[in-house]
């Protein structure tokens, strides 16, 4: 069947007599909707505050729920060393060329800070996977490790964590298990039931692997959408005869949103949230004293097998240790993530505004139709949440200035 011709501008905004007192209706509603959208997020960003000032007290609280130390609590099998070999084979990836291998490019930016490339295998059916390689300079592995690992201090960097806690953890085998609530723009917060293990290899290399994972004492809640599938793992090294290291990530999530515009956010959001994450990085050494988070990893952190490593070192894997490949060129990609962000700034709160005017014009017109007003909608959903997350990345972005000056 052929597609309908679209509407043309004469027609678009034609006064229609008859649905000109609906029209206005349906514009005032919108209004009101989204005066009420922005008052609970200036109410909820002002609890978020409160309770962040708090987590310090928190934090000093013996985990909830905890296994006894070096007892078997149940979690033990959630993350196994056979999780560990999957990982460090597919990592391997990373120190090729994924392209030779099926996954598409999708981002390549630098500054003299940090650089960032990613790519994306996008599967017949489900949620994409992503591998991404991130270079810090002038950074250690235990302070990258260290900051990646502590949820308590992410709750302060970043707005999308909203809460975080411990639920269980196994000396022997190294397993822990928590909880994490996030919240996205205009969607029911997510919620993540995770377990992970952390291993430390001879070189002070550092693997991590997360996946999600289900427990009876953790009832499901109608006010959250639990993640089903989250597989994700890294390797942290150093860059020899440099100061500073990478992070080596392979990152599967469906947490149940559209498909299409997760794509859509990733690709157009991740370097602005790499960029505030590197401004929370580099104000981390001046963070208080180690969260519950660092401890409890410290104290769970197995070494790397032997067999395993030995089999890495023999391997393509170890062809990081010569600086040429370590990293790949981005000096057509550099640019300053804060002049960066003050143009995207600009950019996102012209179409933001031009989108809700828009949307208001043209359902005040008449075309109060379910299809017209479902389209306006996604608008106007799409608008707000650009605008919002280009104030948070500004914010952020004029709070990393401050500080690296001083």
């Amino acid at each position: 069947m052929a597609p309908q011709p679209l509407l043309g501008g004469a027609d678009l905004w034609r006064p229609v007599a008859a649905a000109r007192g609906a029209g206005w209706a349906t514009a005032a509603a919108l209004l009101l909707l989204v005066a009420s959208h922005l008052a609970v997020l200036l109410v909820r960003r002002r609890l978020r505050r409160g309770g962040r000032i708090a987590q310090p007290e928190a934090a000093a609280a013996p985990a909830p729920a905890s296994a006894s130390p070096g007892s078997a609590s149940g979690v033990e099998g959630l993350v196994t060393e056979d999780d560990l070999r999957h990982l460090v084979g597919s990592l391997g990836l990373g120190e090729r060329e994924p392209e030779r291998e099926g996954w598409e490019p999708v981002i390549s930016k630098g500054n003299d800070d940090v650089s960032y490339r990613a790519w994306c295998d996008r599967p017949t059916a489900g949620p994409p996977k992503y591998l991404s390689i991130t270079t810090y300079e002038r950074c250690s592995t235990e302070q990258l490790r260290d900051f990646y690992m502590d949820n308590e201090y992410r709750m302060e960097w970043d707005n999308t964590v909203t809460k975080h806690e411990q639920l269980q953890y196994d000396e022997d085998s190294g397993v822990e298990v928590a909880r994490t609530i996030k919240k996205f723009p205009l969607l029911t917060p997510r919620e993540y039931i995770l377990a992970w293990r952390v291993w430390e290899a001879k070189d002070k290399s550092f693997y991590c692997f997360i996946k999600e994972c289900e427990l009876p004492l953790v009832a499901r809640q109608k006010k959250f959408v639990r993640v089903r599938l989250l597989r994700s793992g890294w390797c942290i090294r150093t860059i020899p005869g440099r100061d500073a290291c990478k992070i080596t990530v392979l990152h599967h999530e469906d947490n149940g949103m559209n498909v299409e515009m997760a794509k859509l956010a990733f690709s157009k959001g991740i370097w602005s949230y790499i960029c505030k994450m590197n401004n929370a990085l580099r104000r981390y050494p001046q963070h208080h004293s180690p969260s519950l988070s660092i401890l409890t990893m410290q104290k769970l952190m197995k070494k790397f097998p032997p067999d395993l490593e030995a089999a890495i070192d023999a391997s393509p894997l170890a062809s990081h240790s010569t600086p040429a490949t370590a990293i790949p060129s981005t000096q057509t990609a550099r640019t300053s993530p804060c002049k960066l962000t003050r143009k995207k700034s600009s950019r996102q709160m012209i179409a933001s505004g031009l989108l809700l005017v828009g949307s208001i014009a043209c359902l005040s017109r008449g075309r109060s139709n379910l299809g017209a007003q479902l389209a306006m909608a996604f608008f106007l959903k799409k608008a707000f949440k650009q605008e919002r997350e280009s104030g948070s990345s500004t914010s952020r972005a004029k709070t990393g200035v401050t500080t690296s000056s001083r």
